[in-house]
């Protein structure tokens, strides 16, 4: 069976207010029990029977906890924090939806993350393309026997997409006409 949800202006401020709460209630955690408590819920719904969406929204959070964790792509602290507020919400122990309803759980978690995502999805692409460069450059020849955190190759390219994902994310801001009323950064 398929549902299809579509969350109005109203709903998603829902959402936004929900991410607002967690955020103050995760000021006294540290960053490693921000990304432990994201870290054990995507080990819940791995363990869980559940949907597509709900997956497929999971690989968007270990994207976004690696940009935290990953030391070669070095977010500076402006961009380190804009992220764990990203993943603050995952630190709430009361969901808006209990994660253990059958079928349903983990989907207040699912939307959040798609929230999220949209909202940082210049931090995500930017991320996503330093990881496959990683990956095509560490399987050449010439770059075998380099360490990754200090090679000059993927310094610069960090570098780059660095620069491009703050670029695109000015220029996002500047063209839109204010915040939307579910913006959370």
């Amino acid at each position: 069976m398929k549902i299809s949800l579509e969350l109005t202006d109203c709903d998603l401020n829902y959402f936004r207010e929900a991410m607002l709460r967690a955020r103050e209630n995760a000021r006294t955690l540290s960053q490693d029990d921000i990304i432990d408590n994201a870290q054990r819920l995507l080990r819940e719904v791995r363990d869980a029977d559940t949907s597509d969406f709900i997956l497929d929204r999971m690989h968007q959070l270990e994207t976004l906890i690696g940009m935290v964790e990953d030391l070669a792509w070095a977010l500076d602290e402006e961009d380190r924090s804009r992220a764990l507020r990203a993943l603050s919400y995952f630190a709430e122990p009361e969901d808006l939806i209990p994660d253990d309803v059958p079928g349903l759980g983990f989907l207040d978690d699912a939307i959040m993350i798609e929230i999220v995502s949209q909202e940082m999805e210049h931090e995500i692409r930017a991320y996503r393309d330093f990881c496959v460069y990683r990956t095509a450059a560490t399987t050449r020849p010439d770059t075998a026997d380099l360490p990754l955190e200090r090679s000059d190759w993927l310094e610069e390219r960090r570098r780059q997409l660095h620069s491009r994902m703050r670029r695109r994310r000015r220029r996002s801001q500047d063209g839109s006409s204010g915040k939307s009323p579910f913006s959370l950064f």
